[in-house]
């Protein structure tokens, strides 16, 4: 089943416990991040005030008293989207209260890894995140019946051979 706008949104709001994102792409091509990306290629930091809306439902979850992990795979040399994503987003995502770890596959095979991004809730429900090859979305899919053991497995293990964000990049 394709998720889109209010029935995606949910699923953030909605989880009980926990919820886990692991990104595989080197670049993600979303139209509402172009201004930042133009601006950061341009040689801006984001400005004192910066706040955008993932930040308010990282607020809400961590006052609830769940967990949002991620875990973001990379090669270097690092593309300059991966550079934004970390200094326009992650830096703040951190300090927001989501738990982000870092795993460099340069100079190591790492743990088997799915072809596709999802997001995993309350480990039981998950959500493939659908890309075309230029980094656009192309769909939301939630998995009917999923391998759970299969996800929680790439999960685990990517978080296992991950390190933390601020020890990755520091500030």
């Amino acid at each position: 089943m394709r998720l889109e706008g209010e029935a995606w949104s949910r699923y953030f709001q909605d989880f009980a416990r926990s919820a886990f994102r692991l990104e595989l792409h080197p670049v993600y091509t979303m139209p509402g991040e172009a201004d930042e990306l133009r601006r950061f290629r341009a040689g801006e930091k984001p400005p004192e005030d910066y706040h955008y809306g993932w930040l308010d439902t990282l607020a809400a979850a961590v006052q609830a008293g769940k967990t949002m992990r991620r875990v973001r795979v990379v090669t270097r040399p690092l593309p300059a989207y991966i550079h934004y994503e970390f200094e326009w987003g992650f830096v703040y995502n951190v300090a927001a209260g989501e738990d982000i770890r870092v795993l460099d596959l340069t100079d190591q095979p790492g743990p088997t890894l799915p072809e596709h991004d999802f997001w995993l809730f309350d480990e039981t429900t998950v959500v493939k995140l659908l890309y075309g090859p230029d980094g656009t979305q192309i769909g939301r899919e939630l998995a009917e019946d999923p391998d759970l053991d299969t996800y929680l497995g790439w999960r685990d293990g990517a978080w296992r051979d991950a390190v933390p964000f601020r020890d990755y990049w520091p500030d």
